[in-house]
């Protein structure tokens, strides 16, 4: 997806974002947010890495973990804009903070974070297959990424009556409470596309990271996919680079 369309649109929606997302999940996006984080709880990530982070509801509910720090990094700067009033006002921006970053060109070094995830924002790289791989590139060895993300109901009829109100009702109220014509079709587009179960697993494979699974929740509308950055090349079937550092 393209970047700067991206941009825009959230910048454009940041002012309803937090109310939307609670509003169309029925409640249901802030327990996939405190199912996803404890996924890392025996790992008790230190430095944690939260890429798209929006208004920084995930580098929140990661909290629970006790980290040390939490950075954030989004392309719509409307919505860090709102993410950092939220941290003001909930006094957490000790721990947290929020910068402008693409997912494709993380500028931090390799191997920084404990941990490196993303809610509902994978769907919105520009390139995928970069952007995980950039998350592996940012993690010690050890270190586990995390995606959560929307997912498609497999089981009749509760997938027909899902995709009829993700393609018709979602759009209109989103439409209605964010005065964006196009943000909440390009929600259930993108969704769509999306490379989901097994297909993001062998991406995750792809970039490096092994053990990778999936935690399908509320009838597989949405999932937690989980990796590990092996200790070594070797430990993940990848054959080092001749002649690289």
């Amino acid at each position: 997806m393209e970047k700067q369309y991206v941009r825009a649109l959230f910048n454009a929606i940041a002012f309803r974002y937090d109310l939307l997302n609670h509003l169309l999940s029925g409640g249901a996006d802030l327990y996939w947010r405190r199912r996803a984080v404890e996924h890392m709880r025996k790992l008790q990530p230190r430095r944690i890495l939260d890429v798209a982070t929006g208004t920084a509801d995930l580098a929140i509910a990661a909290l629970r973990l006790g980290p040390l720090e939490v950075i954030g990094v989004d392309i719509a700067e409307e919505m860090l804009k709102r993410g950092r009033e939220k941290l003001e006002k909930r006094g957490l921006g000790g721990t947290i903070s929020l910068r402008h970053g693409e997912a494709e060109h993380l500028e931090f070094a390799e191997g920084r974070f404990d941990a490196a995830m993303v809610a509902f924002g994978a769907r919105n790289f520009e390139n995928l297959d970069l952007g995980i791989s950039e998350m592996h590139r940012v993690l010690r060895p050890g270190g586990m990424v995390l995606v959560l993300e929307f997912s498609r109901p497999r089981l009749f009829p509760f997938k027909q009556i899902y995709l009829f109100y993700f393609k018709r009702i979602l759009p209109l109220v989103g439409r209605s409470l964010s005065r964006h014509g196009h943000a909440y079709t390009y929600l259930p587009e993108t969704v769509l596309r999306f490379p989901e179960g097994a297909d993001f697993l062998t991406l995750l494979g792809r970039a490096g990271f092994t053990g990778a699974a999936e935690d399908r929740l509320t009838l597989g509308i949405a999932t937690v996919y989980t990796g590990i950055k092996p200790a070594s090349p070797a430990a993940a079937g990848v054959s080092p680079s001749p002649g690289g550092p």
